[in-house]
């Protein structure tokens, strides 16, 4: 196995642990901007992670080199979405979820 094949399997591994926890913290979380905190954090790492598995996969190629500007894209997308939804719903009257003893 090749040093490439190495990197691309461990990098894919890396995604794939992050798409995990982001799931477990989208189903364990109880509010919405919780849920939204872990699947947008946790989605941009794997997402990247895992693009960048896939690059190093194909080798230097053009195919990787365009993998790698993917990767950059949702690296800067992906953030910037899961803002516009949190503040979409800010905006819709939506309130962040509190203890109950914390209310006032």
């Amino acid at each position: 196995m090749s040093i490439l094949h190495f990197f691309s399997i461990l990098f894919l591994l890396g995604g794939l642990f992050f798409f995990i926890t982001a799931t477990a913290g989208l189903l364990r979380f109880p509010g919405f901007f919780t849920r939204l905190h872990a699947t947008g954090k946790g989605d941009t790492l794997a997402v990247s992670l895992s693009l960048i598995g896939l690059a190093f996969y194909e080798g230097f190629t053009l195919s990787s080199l365009k993998i790698l500007f993917i990767a950059v894209f949702m690296f800067l997308a992906q953030p910037t979405a899961t803002h516009a939804i949190s503040r979409a719903a800010i905006k819709s009257g939506l309130k962040p979820w509190m203890k109950k003893d914390e209310m006032t």
